[in-house]
């Protein structure tokens, strides 16, 4: 009964914190407008400009699928090409990091100082700017509350022989994988997912080992909300939201063939630093670390996306070419 209880409770904080993470979002779209697709069109001239714009943008927008989405709507309309756009998605994966960055932070327990502030702002001014900034302070609250309450829920699992003998399964590397990237797809939040391995590592309840496989799961999962948004765009878009999954798939099989190499770097790197630290630190190196190591084939990514989804034009001509050849 136990086990049922602290898992409702787990629930309650996912909600809670997936409730907060999109009422912050919607409030920073809110403040920004449509500036933000201004920036994205106007500062992504070349592919270092581009990552530079969606690592920043991601950043402020604290969504990497948002940005993403952004970017393929905008190579939708021809405001970006399709080669200015992997910038963007390259920057977005790099800027998703800070969030987990925050989450190490575990300052879960003071979540109601923002909670309280960020409401009377809402409640207190009129006007709407100060409405919208009340609700980011809300949210941001909210965000921290929800992975508090999630934290104090799995300490009782610990005496569930069950969950901690899955936990332990998650050390195969494979399984941590596939983990990650199965409850990143149902919950459609990368951030969630590493916010909670964050708050599972901190109890510890997760090896450092299993929380970088179900990171580098996490990274898979996100794909899904990107391929989403390219349903029913014009090629070039789709190409995009293809570049991403491709992109994502590339450094997760290299990430898993170098494993244990990475975690020692990361430990290394994190000297004495809490777990929740060191998990966070994996997630940014990871994802900095991908794009660096990928960025001089990006040409090669670029044709490959366009022989994947070519143009229509394209795959009408090479159809009726293809019809010409059996007639003959």
């Amino acid at each position: 009964m136990e086990d049922y209880k602290s898992l409702f409770i787990i629930i309650a904080g996912l909600v809670l914190f997936l409730y907060a993470l999109n009422k912050l979002s919607d409030h920073l779209k809110e403040l920004s407008g449509d500036k933000m697709k201004k920036v994205l069109d106007r500062f992504t001239s070349n592919l270092f400009t581009g990552i530079l714009t969606g690592l920043i943008v991601t950043i402020l927008l604290d969504s990497s699928s948002a940005v993403i989405i952004m970017a393929i709507a905008l190579v939708n309309v021809h405001a970006m090409t399709f080669r200015q756009a992997m910038g963007v998605v390259m920057g977005a994966n790099i800027g998703t990091t800070i969030s987990s960055q925050i989450f190490a932070l575990n300052i879960g327990e003071y979540a109601a100082l923002p909670v309280a502030a960020g409401f009377l702002l809402m409640v207190m001014h009129k006007r709407k700017v100060y409405r919208d900034i009340g609700g980011i302070i809300f949210s941001f609250g909210l965000i921290f509350f929800g992975l508090f309450t999630m934290e104090e829920a799995v300490e009782p699992l610990r005496n569930s022989n069950y969950f901690m003998s899955w936990m332990q399964s998650l050390d195969t590397t494979w399984k941590g994988v596939s983990t990650g990237a199965f409850v990143t797809l149902v919950i459609q939040s990368s951030s969630a997912t590493v916010g909670m391995v964050i708050g599972l590592a901190s109890k510890g309840l997760i090896s450092f080992a299993a929380s970088v496989s179900v990171m580098l799961g996490a990274e898979l999962g996100t794909c899904a909300d990107t391929l989403v948004a390219t349903i029913g765009r014009k090629r070039a878009a789709i190409r995009t939201g293809v570049f991403h999954l491709t992109f994502n798939l590339i450094t997760i099989t290299l990430g898993v063939i170098v494993l244990s190499a990475f975690t020692k770097l990361v430990l290394l790197i994190s000297e004495n630093a809490s777990i929740e630290q060191k998990v966070a630190n994996a997630h940014m190196l990871f994802n900095a670390l991908g794009v660096i190591i990928m960025i001089p084939f990006v040409h090669w990514l670029e044709q490959l996306m366009t022989k994947l989804v070519p143009d229509k034009s394209l795959t009408v001509r090479t159809r009726k070419e293809s019809i010409e050849m059996a007639e003959l």
